[in-house]
């Protein structure tokens, strides 16, 4: 299987985070809102523009900048 990055997923469609690159304060943000290796997550919908990114993780929703969304790697579902 292989990883792809968070924002190429379409709404509607999920998968679990395998990893989270870019800068160590970066990946510790994303960690401390609860994007951690392992967890499901799901696309819910795209702002009109497309950025943010608005997903369902760990029963809340969450909007994430689309330079965000690309730190954090999933195996799609």
């Amino acid at each position: 299987m292989t990883t792809i990055p968070l924002d190429s997923l379409n709404a509607g469609e999920q998968g679990h985070i395998t990893g989270l690159a870019g800068a160590p304060d970066v990946r510790r943000r994303l960690m401390e809102m609860g994007l951690t290796p392992g967890t499901l997550l799901r696309v819910v919908r795209f702002a009109p523009l497309g950025d943010p990114i608005d997903i369902e993780v760990r029963g809340y929703h969450l909007s994430l900048r689309k330079h965000d969304a690309r730190q954090i790697m999933l195996l799609r579902q």
